[in-house]
This record gives C-alpha cells, structure tokens and sequence, in this order.
C-alpha cells in the first residue's frame, strides 16, 4: 500500500457517480495520470475491493485511499530526450494534439510530412512518435494513414492492446470520416456515391491508383466514396464533403478524379492546373476534417475536428468561401 490509510464514506447525493468523478470532486488536485496509478496498484479500494476509474458508486460505500493524495505530486524528474529526437521535433509534435487521453492521442498532420518511413524518407510522424516514448508511457501506434500531402486528424494508439481495439473499429466501419476537398468543376448532381474498384498501377511519380478493369478483380480493391457539394464557385470550383465507407490508398484522390473533378493541387490525379486569376498554392487541397468514433474502452464517443491548414484557409479566402460556418 502507498502509506497510512483513510477511509471516506459516499454520500446519498453521490449515488451513482463514477469513481473518477468523486475524487475531482474530493481532491482536485489529484492529477488523472496518479489516480490511474493508484488504482492499478491497488491503492484504492471500494468497498475493500479494487475498482477502476469508470466504477459506479452506491452510497454508503466505504473509499480506501492514501493519505498521501492530499500532498501535491513530487515533480517528475527530467528526462532527456532520446538520441536523435531534437527539442525542436518534441515541440513540433505537441504542438499537434488535438485530443489525448491515457489510451488515445489524436493529432493534427500538417502538409508535407509523411505517416510513415519509406524509401528516402527518414523524417515522418511515426518515427518522431517512437523517439517520445518516455512522454507517451509506450511506443505510440498509428491506427490509420494519410498521404503525405493530406492534412488533417490522425489517430493513434498509445498501446498495442488500444491499437487492436481502434483497428477493429475501422473494420468494422463503426469510425466516421469526413474530409473536405476543392474540386476542379463542379459535380453532377451535387450528392451522389462513387463506387469503383482500385488496383495499384506502376508510375514515376510512385504509388498510384487506378480503376480496376475485367480481368483484375482478384487483385482489385472494393472502394466507396459519398460526396457532397458544400458550396461551389460559379462552374470553375467546388468545395466538398468526402465521405469514405472503404479507407483505400489514394481513394478520395482517384474516385473525385473519376468523376471528372479532381482535387485542386493533385498532380498526381489531374488537379495540377490552376482555377483562372486566384492565387491558389499547388498544394494538395485534401484535409481530413472531423473523426467520430467510439472510444477502445469506455465507449464513450471521440469527436475530434482538425482545422483547415494554412494553404487551404488562403484559398477559401481568395474564393470567398466561409469555413467558419462549420466551427473552425
């Protein structure tokens, strides 16, 4: 046990109340990360038996707990980073949560950096994540992917058990998507599902899809993408709403091109000329806007917007689109 003991009683008002919610009210200043540690130790007892944080208390109920929660928490003693991960690589990564709690860590991707490593590539997301183990408690795992260029929220596990549940959240379609993209043209009718199978096809400009043909269906990916013009700009441009049922490589990218309206700044797609006299950067206007999905554990909902990134907040202002309707 964690020192002398003291026991308290739950009042008839706090029936019901869940475990981690009557000690904020009780102490606190009793940090989320020490309450978890006590309980994993045991250090804190329910009705004599060991309980976790989300454990719903009856009124009556004795709760055993350190004295030592009244005293502030010793300061952790510094730990230098990792050989190789700068001071200036940890700020860039905090500077990108989003959402974090013990299991699940959600971060904005910015433009131009990649998921993962590859050939050529030693700077990427997935490496600056293992190089802060000693902030995250483990090696961090991505449960999904984003392109290189597509901006947005990206989920990651903070354990191989949480990555296991996330993954199975995915298959299970149960993880809602929602992008936003500027289209060449505008799309008719402006709703509408794209559902064409995907290969891998050779390219010099690296991985690339394409619709698959008869013959191919043994290596074709079954993929579907729901679209929805938000606003269009006269016939030349359209700002859409990307929906994906399948996570696909380049799906979003390849559907819109299908359908003849490739996104704005995709060389890769046919989006590589400009819109007439705006300045629009030849970047990749793809963004993975919002994520709604049940949490691994306690199932509560995780909802989690990404703001629009620099080159794309231009371009809505050169266009006279308002992004801020939709909560950014």
């Amino acid at each position: 046990m964690n020192g002398p003991l003291e026991t308290l009683k739950v009042a008839a008002d706090e029936d019901g109340l869940r475990l981690d919610r009557w000690f904020k009210l009780h102490f606190p200043e009793l940090t989320y990360g020490r309450l978890q540690k006590l309980l994993r130790a045991g250090n804190i007892r329910v009705a004599a038996k060991r309980a976790r944080s989300n454990t719903r208390l009856e009124a009556g109920q004795d709760i055993r707990v350190p004295r030592s929660v009244r005293e502030p928490e010793a300061p952790r003693p510094s730990v230098r980073p990792p050989p190789g991960l700068s001071k200036a690589d940890r700020d860039f990564i905090e500077g990108l949560v989003l959402f974090e709690d013990e299991h699940v860590l959600v971060l904005n991707k910015p433009f131009g950096i990649a998921v993962q490593g590859g050939t050529g590539t030693k700077r990427h997301l997935d490496g600056l994540l293992e190089g802060m183990q000693d902030r995250f408690g483990g090696r961090p795992r991505l449960v999904h992917r984003l392109d290189r260029d597509t901006t947005g929220v990206l989920l990651v596990a903070k354990s191989r058990d949480a990555a296991a549940r996330l993954g199975r959240t995915f298959q299970t379609r149960s993880a809602a998507k929602t992008y936003w993209a500027l289209l060449k043209g505008v799309p008719r009718p402006g709703q509408g599902r794209v559902e064409a199978a995907l290969v891998k096809a050779s390219n010099p400009d690296g991985d690339h899809v394409r619709k698959a043909q008869p013959g191919e269906q043994d290596r074709a990916m079954h993929a579907t993408t729901h679209y929805s013009v938000v606003e269009k700009i006269a016939n030349k441009a359209a700002w859409v709403s990307l929906k994906p049922v399948t996570g696909r490589q380049h799906q979003l990218r390849a559907h819109m091109e299908l359908i003849g309206h490739p996104i704005v700044g995709d060389g890769k797609y046919g989006g590589d000329l400009n819109l007439g006299e705006e300045e629009i950067a030849a970047k990749l206007h793809l963004h993975a806007r919002r994520l709604v999905l049940p949490h691994p554990y306690n199932k509560d909902p995780i909802d989690v917007t990404a703001p629009l990134p620099d080159h794309m907040r231009k371009t809505w202002q050169a266009l006279g689109l308002d992004w801020e309707r939709y909560g950014d």
